[in-house]
Formats: C-alpha cells, structure tokens, sequence
C-alpha cells in the first residue's frame, strides 16, 4: 500500500472516530439525565425541598419517560424530513434549556414539566444517534459504532453515580438542595454536544434519499475507502430505487406484511430491554439499597458500583458482538437478568432485616447489570438501528422506540408504589416472571441479523414477506 493510500486510510477512520465520539455525547446526556434522578431523589423529596411522596416520586421519575417516548416517535419523523445531524444539533439546545429549568425548579410541578422537556431530548437522541450512527458506518463496523452510543449512555450513569456520591457524601448533610448541583452538571456535555455537531457531516443515505447524490458522495469519501464509496453509493442508489413504491413511510405501511413483521419485532426487542426491570435500578438504586439496610451514603456510594459493572460490561458486550450472534447473545444475557431478580426476590424475603442483606442486594444488582449492560442493552440498540429499511427507518425506530420508552414509563411510575405497596421482594419476583415472557418472546421470534448488510436486511425481511403472503393465497 502506497504512503498515499496509508494517510487516506487514517483520514476516514479520523473522520469515522470524529462522527462517533461527537454524537455519542448525545448517549453521555441520555445517560446522565437518566441516571442523576437516582441520587437526586432522596434529597429532592425532604419535607424542606419538594416534599415528594411515593406517587410524586414516581410522577417526577416518570415524566422524562413518556417525554421520552414522545421525543422518540416524532424525533424520528424530524429527522427523516430534515436530517439527522441538524436534528441532533437541535436536541443538544433543549437537553441545555431543560437541565437548567430542572435544577432551578421551585416546585414538584415545575420539575415534572422540566423533566418532561428533559425526555423529549432524551427520547430524540434515543432514536437520531444510532440510527446517525448506523447510517454513517462501513456495514463491517456498525456493530462497533452503534454500541459506542450504548457505552456512552452507561458512561454518563457512572458519571451521575459518581457526581451524585461525592456531592452527597461532601455538602449533602448540610444543604439538602445538593440535588439542584447534581442536575445542573447535565448543561456541560450539552454544550459540547452542540458544538460539537456544527462540525460533523449530514448522513449520506439521507442525502441520497433527498436527492443530494453528489453531497451523498463527498461524505462517503470523507468516511470510506475511495472504490469503497462509489460502491456503496450504488447501493444506497439501488435500496432506494427499490423502495419507491413506498412514498411516504406512514402508519397506513404497516398493511404490508413485511413491514408489520419488522415492527412487531422491533417493539418486542424495545419493551424485552425495559422489562427486565434494569431502570428500576439506574432510577431508584438508592432506594433499593436504602431499603435493604445501607444508609443513604453509603448507597450512593453502593451505586458506583453499578455504574462500573455498567461500564465495563457494555466493553465486553461491544467485542462479544464481533464474536457471537445477536439471538444467543439476548437469550443469554435474560437467563443471566431473570436469575439475579429471582434471587434478590428469595433473599430479600430469607435475609430481611439481616446485616447481610444490603450487601446480598447489591452484589445481585451488580450481576443483573453485569448481563443486561454485557448483552442485552448492546443488541437491542444495534437490532434497532439495523432492522428498518431507510424510508421507514426514522418511522419504524420512533414507533418501536416510543413503545420501549412506554414500558420504560411504566416502570419508572410503578416502581415506588409497589415498593412502598408490597416490599423488596415481591416487586422484584414480578420482574423475574416478566423476564420469562421476555425470553419466550426472543426464542420464538428474533431473526439472526448478525454478518448483514443494512440492504441484506432489508431483501430479508422482504422476500419474508412474499413467501408469508403467498402461502396465505395458496391456502
């Protein structure tokens, strides 16, 4: 290989690693905001700050949730009209503008509304970044790129567990509004995720699918191998052809067999991820910890923990990826989640009230995160970003999304009435019975996507669909 054709190899990847570091900051802030409500909340609901109850705490916890599943359904249909970069620069202006209104608010209601803001940020970057992502990597590397967004969303837990400790544990006892400082860190990545964006390209498949063939083919040049560009821009050119007898993806699609196939898996992997019960950890960890014998200190700093094993095993689920198939990997990782509720369910009832027991609980949150983060988190967001064709991929993520985010809702609002309504144990053996619908789910119906490209995919799924329907006429 020429010294030429060396430095344009380092170009593409310097550009390719630019992409992917700058619009994952939108993750660190879906993680951040996610995760800060976990230490924020104990100090938010003193009788002298908003005076919460277990229904506001669930209210205030919930709301960024269904902000979040609205922000996903029409920040997919944002940025199927005016393109995922620019989108994504706009969401970096309301994480900014609802961060602040959270950390100022006076009032429960003046959160939840900020918090509700606060959600439609989270749920857009939920949907715009790995589809941005999908769409800009070489088909040999989307399985890298994509869960770089899901190992910056749990990066920016850490960070709020981190942050949430060490305000605690240093000026928590003597200012109970410690909380405001606790949110108001989320306004910096923000900032940067802003910046940030006014330097990075459009998507070169939705520049083709408006037409900008030539501006579609200077990105992929900036991104790939130069031969590597114009083939895939033939591709791009020919999926697109090929879609033409759909003219604007709407609900009225989902009449094609196909189509309805791809949905109903996607929603199925969406609400898989959210009823295994990982939010009632990230959200209301202190609590559980607090409720199975550690003080409040000592479970924000119980919680780093968490955040670490989050960490370290979305690592080991990116390179697993690489090595072993989607199917197995999310089979896998429900066996692992399912058998650490059900313990936490059985030795919260056999220890209750031990010196144990906190230390029981919190070595089984740590393996539940250890498969949900390791296996289960890294393959819905790929599955998601590679399922749906391009005219239907910001409609078929923010439809599948916006039902992940309503489990996740869901969850959020019922978790401290059922903990308050019936103890540690039995809330966490409901989420174990859930996790074995969610592994029948997975066992009977997820196709292997692994080793395909987004076009492959998409024949696949297709030529499903005409055998489906013919079998259908034959009988």
């Amino acid at each position: 290989m020429s010294n030429q054709a060396i430095e344009k190899t380092r170009d593409y990847k310097k550009a390719l690693k630019k992409i992917t570091v700058i619009s994952t900051f939108g993750g660190l802030l879906f993680g951040y905001d996610t995760g800060v409500i976990n230490g924020a909340l104990p100090y938010m609901a003193r009788p002298d700050q908003l005076n919460l109850t277990p229904l506001t705490e669930g209210f205030v916890t919930s709301s960024l949730l269904f902000g979040a599943a609205l922000g996903s359904i029409f920040g997919g249909r944002l940025s199927d009209s005016f393109g995922r970069r620019k989108m994504i620069l706009n969401l970096a202006g309301l994480f900014l503008i609802a961060a602040l209104g959270c950390a100022l608010a006076p009032s429960a209601s003046i959160m939840i509304v900020f918090r509700f803001l606060l959600g439609l940020a989270v749920g857009g970057a939920s949907v715009m970044v790995p589809a941005f992502l999908a769409e800009m990597s070489p088909a040999d590397q989307r399985g890298s790129m994509v869960t770089q967004n899901e190992l910056m969303i749990v990066s920016g837990q850490l960070l709020a567990f981190v942050c949430n400790a060490i305000l605690g544990n240093t000026i928590g006892e003597g200012a109970s509004h410690v909380w405001r400082y606790m949110l108001v860190i989320a306004t910096l990545p923000a900032v940067v995720l802003w910046f940030g964006m006014m330097v990075v390209p459009e998507s070169p498949r939705w520049l083709a699918s408006k037409g900008k063939i030539g501006d579609a083919l200077r990105v992929l040049k900036e991104i790939r191998e130069a031969n590597r560009a114009e083939i895939e821009l033939k591709e791009i050119r020919g999926n697109l052809e090929q879609e033409s007898g759909i003219n604007k993806a709407t609900l009225r699609d989902l009449n094609v067999p196909w189509v309805r196939r791809i949905v109903f898996i996607g929603i199925g992997i969406g609400v898989v991820q959210q009823i295994t019960g990982v939010n009632s950890i990230m959200y209301y960890g202190t609590q559980i910890l607090q409720k199975s014998g550690f003080s409040t200190n000592a479970a924000l700093i119980g919680n780093i923990a968490n955040g670490v094993i989050s960490v370290v095993a979305t690592f080991v689920g990116i390179w697993l990826l690489g090595k072993v198939g989607r199917r197995p990997m999310l089979i896998t990782g429900l066996i692992g989640t399912t058998s650490a509720l059900a313990l936490i369910g059985i030795f919260s009832f056999l220890l209750a009230g031990s010196a144990a027991l906190p230390f029981v609980v919190l070595s089984l949150t740590v393996i539940f995160l250890a498969f949900q983060q390791g296996a289960i988190s890294p393959v819905t967001w790929l599955m998601l970003s590679e399922i749906f064709p391009l005219k239907l991929r910001g409609l078929g993520m923010g439809v599948t999304v916006f039902c992940l985010w309503m489990a996740n809702f869901l969850v959020g609002f019922f978790f401290p009435i059922l903990l308050s309504a019936v103890g540690l144990s039995i809330t966490f053996f409901i989420f174990a019975i859930l996790g074995i619908a969610a592994i029948t789910f997975v066992n009977k119906f997820l196709p292997e996507t692994k080793g395909k490209s987004l076009e492959q995919l998409e024949n696949f799924f297709r030529d499903y669909g005409d055998k489906t329907e013919k079998k259908a006429v034959n009988q």
